[in-house]
């Protein structure tokens, strides 16, 4: 007797819980190195910078419900709520650089993953304000996907400073899920694939520019 195949709807669900399963088990593996990383640099953070160590700030999520995301501060506490590709790079602190180019200011991330606001890998969150990003991910069924730490997006430099081009590239990210590719595009973020945001792939370019004259 041969098996019927499950309706397309099953493999849908079968793919959510396991990619939330993989999420569950990497997060409580990581979760105790990354809480003395994060206690460590913030009182590096409070004694440096004088400011308060986590930076939360209301983010969209999973077909458009807003929560809160949580990070390493990397940037002077009067700076304002704006996009990061928007904000000036004069409002870093010299080890928010630190944070950012490491990826250590992520680490707090993983309480949104056991929480379950956020995936490992998914569409980065937008702020409320980013009604064009907000729409046409919407329209190209990206809104449905949990939003990640890193993604497809992340990993080949495209930041919200574009936003038709940044949700057109993450809905590639719209098959059935697939371990491999997660690893994959971990793995890729672990090594330093793509610059991150605009603010500092300009600082990048800036930096060779200087160092080749």
């Amino acid at each position: 007797m041969t098996r019927s195949t499950p309706p397309k709807s099953q493999f849908h669900a079968i793919n959510r819980r396991g990619k939330r399963l993989f999420d569950l088990v990497l997060a409580l593996a990581l979760a105790l190195p990354a809480l003395g990383a994060c206690l460590a640099f913030a009182v590096l953070i409070r004694l440096v910078d004088r400011s308060s160590p986590l930076f939360r700030q209301k983010r969209v999520g999973r077909r458009g419900r807003p929560f809160f995301l949580y990070k390493l501060r990397t940037m002077r506490a009067d700076s304002p709520n704006l996009p990061t590709h928007e904000s000036s790079a004069s409002h870093v602190t010299l080890l928010g650089r630190f944070l950012r180019r490491t990826k250590i200011d992520e680490l707090p991330q993983l309480i949104n993953v056991l929480r379950g606001d956020m995936s490992f890998v998914g569409p980065r969150p937008c702020l409320p304000s980013q009604i064009d990003l907000i729409h046409r991910r919407e329209e190209l069924g990206v809104s449905a996907l949990r939003p990640g730490i890193t993604g497809v997006s992340q990993i080949v430099g495209l930041d919200m400073s574009q936003p038709a081009i940044l949700a057109t590239n993450d809905a590639t990210y719209l098959r059935p899920w697939s371990l491999r590719t997660d690893l994959a595009i971990l793995s890729r973020t672990f090594l330093g694939g793509g610059a991150g945001d605009a603010l500092f792939a300009s600082e990048l370019r800036r930096n060779r520019n200087n160092h080749d004259r």
